[in-house]
């Protein structure tokens, strides 16, 4: 029997130089595979719907939330970015409540994310997302977004991580994917916390540094007290801290992300030691109004951008994958009429029935009778909605998505101006008017959906929702 505990020499692996993330030939390459995936615009930010699979309770009073996209696309970010995620804090039928997270997982895996989610419990959100976000919760996102990443290739990589608390989360995303790919970095991690527990991923941490020679990894008590057998260090930030961790800092990139007197302080001691403001990277968690600012800003952008490349995206990879010859096999997302298929699976139809009697009988079950609904509001007009059961009287110039919400009716919403699209429901009867503006294809109009967002009825109507 072999004892596979005994300890050998082991060489050090042969890797190549510096790091390169995966896609960047991809994305500097004109040749016809590489131009096809550049179409699909997977570096930008897009909106759409995830799916929680999984949670893992973490250290520090952190949760990390495993996401898939609801289409079946993969996530493509870079390491270090963040998702704003929309949480209906307030109830399904309420204005959600918007926050940004930073993304946990590496984006070398991307057909699932993370998000890790410290919770606050003065905080309106994220107690609400460590209660209720479970397998099966479905959220409206958009992103990637932020300019806080590791490079697509650098010949000379060494990094300096410094992060405090939650400010670990885009540096986790960080050293993940190094430690997936190949390449001569050389990392240094200096991790703050305010409890010897309550450092949120050290096991992970712990196995990364013991197989993975690139990466150390250095802890830090802040001013709390230090346990009797504590090992790292106790004490806030210092420049002799940095220097002892890595008394090269001055020739190395720094990436920062903590709370903003963290990182304050961390921008002068950075500077004591002698590295160029040109070589050091913050994430703030916290901030005062300017920095708030500035993340809306680059929010708005990131959505303006998600808009505009989304008809891009669906009739490019569209194109692409009716280009390719049958023979090839390859495999291809589901398109109809209406676009992509979504990876929740096609809608649910009755099988076709044994005799016409039956016919009779499935038809009848399948589509319910409207007038046995119960009828709630006033109007002129009434709209039927055939999936909750019930019946709305409204008034011509009312916006059907605003009558829906009001009335209990599950739709799903994001900009509420018929740009987005998100609301896209299907119409069964009846006339509307419709002042769109770029959320829905003539396609999908011919086809009977509609925006309820930027919809009045003009005559009674029946509404899959």
């Amino acid at each position: 029997m072999i004892d596979v505990l005994t300890e050998t020499p082991v060489q050090e692996p042969q890797r190549i130089r510096g790091l390169e993330m995966p896609w960047n030939r991809v994305m500097g390459s004109i040749e016809g595979p590489a131009s096809a995936a550049k179409a699909l615009g997977p570096w930008h930010p897009q909106e759409f719907m995830a799916e929680c699979v999984e949670t893992v309770p973490e250290a520090g009073g952190m949760m990390t939330f495993v996401f898939r996209r609801c289409d079946g696309a993969p996530l493509a970010f870079r390491a270090g970015q963040y998702v704003n995620i929309a949480f209906p804090v307030n109830g399904e039928d309420l204005e959600p409540v918007d926050r940004s997270y930073s993304l946990s997982s590496s984006p070398t895996e991307p057909w699932t994310f993370n998000v890790t989610v410290k919770r606050d419990p003065g905080g309106l959100v994220s107690p609400w997302v460590h209660e209720n976000v479970r397998p099966g919760t479905v959220l409206d996102m958009l992103g990637p977004v932020g300019a806080f990443h590791l490079p697509d290739a650098d010949r000379r990589a060494r990094y300096l991580f410094l992060a405090a608390g939650a400010g670990i989360t885009p540096i986790m995303s960080m050293l993940r994917t190094i430690h997936s790919l190949p390449g001569t970095a050389d990392v240094v991690v200096l991790y703050h916390g305010a409890e010897a527990g309550g450092f949120a991923f050290h096991r992970e941490l712990a196995y990364i540094a013991s197989v993975d020679s690139r990466i150390k990894v250095f802890y830090a008590l802040g001013d709390r007290g230090r346990p009797e057998d504590w090992e790292g260090f106790t004490g806030r930030l210092t420049a002799a801290m940095i220097d002892e961790v890595a008394p090269d800092a001055n020739g190395r990139q720094v990436y920062s992300c903590g709370p903003e007197g963290y990182l304050n302080t961390a921008t002068e001691l950075l500077k004591n030691v002698g590295v160029d403001d040109t070589s050091i990277y913050m994430e703030f968690f916290s901030g005062d109004r300017q920095t708030l600012l500035e993340y809306q800003a680059e929010l708005a952008l990131a959505a303006d951008i998600a808009e505009e490349i989304a008809d891009e995206i669906a009739e490019s990879a569209e194109d692409y994958f009716e280009s390719q010859p049958a023979a090839f096999g390859i495999y291809e997302p589901g398109y109809d009429e209406d676009g992509t298929l979504q990876a929740t699976g096609l809608p649910l139809e009755a099988a076709a029935p044994a005799s016409a009697e039956a016919a009779g009988s499935a038809t009848e079950a399948a589509t319910p009778d409207a007038s046995s609904f119960d009828t709630v509001g006033t109007g002129s007009l009434t709209l039927s909605f055939m999936r909750t059961g019930i019946n709305v009287r409204i008034d011509p110039e009312e916006h059907i998505l605003e009558v829906a919400q009001r009335a209990g009716v599950r739709i799903g919403a994001n900009c509420k101006e018929g740009m987005c699209g998100s609301c896209k429901v299907v119409k069964l009867s009846g006339e509307i008017d419709m002042n769109h503006q770029g959320g829905i294809r003539k396609r999908e109009i011919d086809a009977g959906k509609f925006l309820p967002c930027c919809s009045t009825a003009r005559t009674d109507m029946v509404i899959d929702a």
